[in-house]
């Protein structure tokens, strides 16, 4: 006797691999194409061996912001009409890299300065303009704000003689974004120094006529 058997047929599914350098947005699927990546109307690199007129849904939930990687991660959902049972699903996932910076992010924090006349009193410049809790706030050339930390910078003074023209910064940069995440690897962080300017004061002594 004869025998009807019908195979099941054999389905690619593959997310692309994609690589940008740090910028503090997320790397996605849909970032696929400004990067110069081919990928069919669904978002996949790899979409193969559907029956004419079946196929799936696609939910891409893969995502990285940091320097590292992660998966392109995917789900799908079968269409309407089409059976599982009626096909060996091999699904690959590529891989999202957020690499390091060629060129940093280049940003200035500015050391608080004191001026003022002798008036026998000590003075004190010190911090950075803007600083809150050890932290100053500024924006990249991405237009996120960052927070720059361990840095010190602090002189002190009474007489003329201490005047400092440049106040010395001491420690080193750290520097992370609103989420507390270390991304001081894609910074250069610059510091106008401050200083502390004690001038003379003036005197005017008279004898009576």
């Amino acid at each position: 006797k004869g025998h009807l058997t019908i195979s099941k047929a054999e389905v690619t599914l593959a997310s692309a691999s994609l690589t940008k350098e740090y910028d503090g947005t997320a790397l996605k699927n849909s970032d696929a194409e400004s990067l110069g990546v081919e990928v069919n109307e669904n978002g996949l690199q790899t979409e193969s061996g559907w029956a004419e007129g079946e196929g799936a849904d696609y939910s891409f939930t893969g995502s990285q912001t940091l320097v590292g990687n992660s998966a392109n991660a995917f789900t799908y959902t079968l269409n309407e009409g089409t059976k599982a049972e009626n096909y060996t699903i091999s699904k690959t996932e590529g891989t999202l890299t957020v690499k390091n910076r060629d060129a940093k992010y280049e940003v200035t924090i500015t050391a608080n300065s004191y001026e003022g006349t002798y008036d026998g009193e000590s003075h004190t410049a010190s911090g950075f303009e803007g600083e809150e809790d050890g932290k100053v706030a500024v924006t990249a050339g991405n237009g996120l704000t960052y927070y720059v930390s361990g840095l010190t910078s602090e002189a002190a003074g009474k007489d003329v003689a201490d005047s400092v023209s440049e106040i010395a910064v001491t420690g080193t940069a750290n520097v992370k974004d609103a989420d507390g995440n270390d991304v001081t690897a894609d910074f250069d962080v610059k510091v106008t120094k401050g200083h502390l300017t004690i001038s003379k004061a003036e005197v005017t002594l008279a004898s009576a006529s």
